[in-house]
C-alpha cells in the first residue's frame, strides 16, 4: 500500500520525513497513528498544542506552525512495520525536486530516524543539488521500536533542532 501524500502547509519551515508509514499508520491512514509513537508528543510540545486533539487538528496546527510532514517512501515491500524489513529492492522513493521547488520556505529537512535519512540519501539526494540553502539534519527515531533513547531525551533533540529553524523570520 502507498505512502500518504505531504502534510503541507503555506510556509513551511521544516520538512519532517519518516521512512514509510506503519502497519498501523497505513491502516488509519494517517500519519503516526501508532500511539505509542512519540512523534505527535513530541510535536504538541514544540508547537504548543494540545495532544488531544484529533488528527485532522493535529495536522492543523502542524501546518500553522510552518512543519510539513512526509516520507521518504512512496511505496516498498515491508512485512510488518519495522524499517530494517524494507525491501530495498522494492524501495520507490517520492519525488522531492517539485516539493521543495514549490517551497522555497523550506530550511530544514529533518530525518524522523537513521533509516529515514539513508533511504533518502540512497535514492534522493540529488534532489538537494538545486537547494544550497536546506539544511538537513538526522533526529532520534520517535518510533517505539527505538527503545535506546528515553522520550525525554528525543524531544530535547527535536527541540534543539527545530525551534530555531520555526523562529526565523521567512
Amino acid at each position: 500500500m502507498p505512502s500518504f501524500p505531504p502534510v503541507l502547509g503555506s510556509q513551511p519551515k521544516v520538512l519532517v520525513l519518516g521512512s514509510m508509514p506503519s502497519v498501523i499508520s497505513l491502516r488509519e491512514q494517517q500519519y503516526y497513528a501508532n500511539p505509542q509513537n512519540a512523534f505527535w508528543w513530541i510535536l504538541s510540545d514544540i508547537l504548543n498544542f494540545c495532544l488531544k486533539l484529533d488528527y485532522a487538528n493535529r495536522v492543523a496546527a502542524v501546518k500553522r506552525a510552518g512543519v510539513a510532514i512526509w516520507d521518504v517512501l512512496l511505496d516498498c515491500h515491508r512485512p510488518g512495520s519495522a524499517d530494517s524489513a524494507i525491501v530495498k529492492a522494492s524501495e520507490q522513493a517520492n519525488d522531492f525536486y517539485p516539493l521543495l521547488k514549490a517551497n522555497p520556505s523550506v530550511r530544514l529537512i529533518a530525518f524522523n530516524g537513521t533509516a529515514a535519512e539513508a533511504i533518502f540519501m540512497r535514492h534522493c539526494a540529488d534532489a538537494l543539488v538545486d537547494f544550497p540553502s536546506i539544511a538537513t539534519a538526522r533526529l532520534p527515531s520517535t518510533s517505539p521500536a527505538y527503545a535506546a533513547m528515553p522520550k525525554t531525551q528525543k524531544l530535547a533533540i527535536w527541540q534543539k533542532t527545530i525551534e530555531p529553524v520555526l523562529r526565523q523570520a521567512a
